[in-house]
């Protein structure tokens, strides 16, 4: 266990949220262990952060129905950003339709049009290689969704190289910083900025598990980021921060609710401040209570963040 990240200047144009939001492994560790009748944790999580990343989209496109809903259990500051479906970015053997991308933006429209989409992911696999075929893919992705807020997410170095770079800037696209387990081939921890939205993804560093071929979706994604390592990515984002209009961070390390304590802890040292911290998280992780503010709050309060734009 760590002890509570050393607060920063404060920045006022950062987001920060986990990825994801539906995790049974979270009950008890950042939900209610027993969530009474009628419990969302949609809205239980937008009470202690502004954003959340949408990971359901990569699976399947979002219905337009889905999309409202998240809108009135948030309030009307808090921001969603989606991954693109990864029928445009895994299944690259084969050219997607009209239909099929008029599915997805429709998905997307309510969100769009109260405001509240910070960005759309387009992540790709480590084998999405810097070469031509994946720069020609880009342009596809570019000549479809390029009205939407796009950032990218690559995982191999070669996309390191200026040639690279230059395909991801010249298309439009934004630039995911990412943290991963460190290899040869993985690119680093970086504070690049390609377009007006910056974003952070940090994954964790369990490398064992992550190159493992049987390790389950759990296992690669559990890791709790030390005090030492999180300075670390402040400093990152403090960077991207002034380099961007606006930006977003969010902690992929899901596992046993490891993604919210660590966002918390990120998200006291940008604000300057101590925040709300769940009962449970603070019985889950007790070094939070480092960063927790003083007041008292029942598990049904709704907690106010100081974000700009509330």
């Amino acid at each position: 266990m760590v002890p509570g990240v050393q607060k920063s200047e404060a920045v006022s144009n950062v987001r920060v949220g986990p990825s994801g939001w539906s995790y049974p492994d979270w009950a008890g560790r950042f939900y209610p262990v027993s969530k009474p009748r009628g419990f969302d944790e949609l809205e239980y999580l937008a009470r202690y952060f502004d954003c959340v990343e949408v990971n359901s989209s990569f699976y399947r496109p979002p219905s337009p129905r889905s999309s409202a809903s998240w809108l009135r259990r948030t309030p009307p500051s808090f921001e969603f950003t989606f991954k693109l479906f990864q029928r445009f970015t895994h299944e690259r053997q084969r050219p997607w339709t009209r239909e099929e991308v008029d599915e997805y933006k429709r998905g997307l429209e309510p969100v769009r049009e109260a405001g509240r989409l910070g960005a759309v992911l387009v992540q790709f696999p480590w084998s999405f290689r810097a070469e031509a075929d994946a720069y020609r893919h880009l342009e596809a992705v570019k000549r479809d969704f390029g009205d939407l807020p796009l950032v990218v997410e690559v995982r191999h170095v070669s996309w390191m190289g200026e040639e690279a770079l230059a395909a991801v800037r010249d298309g439009g696209f934004g630039l995911a910083d990412i943290d991963q387990p460190a290899s040869r081939s993985a690119i680093p921890p970086m504070s690049l900025v390609t377009g007006p939205v910056g974003y952070v993804r940090l994954h964790g560093r369990n490398r064992e598990a992550w190159f493992a071929k049987d390790a389950d979706r759990d296992a690669r994604y559990n890791y709790l980021y030390r005090e030492d390592e999180l300075e670390e990515w402040i400093a990152r984002i403090h960077d991207i921060a002034r380099a961007s209009e606006r930006t977003y961070v969010f902690t992929n390390n899901h596992y046993r609710g490891q993604a919210p304590a660590n966002a918390l802890q990120i998200l006291s040292a940008l604000r300057g401040r101590r925040v709300a911290v769940p009962a449970p998280m603070l019985e889950a992780f007790p070094f939070l209570e480092s960063i927790a503010a003083e007041e008292d709050r029942s598990p049904g309060e709704p907690t106010l963040f100081d974000h700009p734009s509330a």
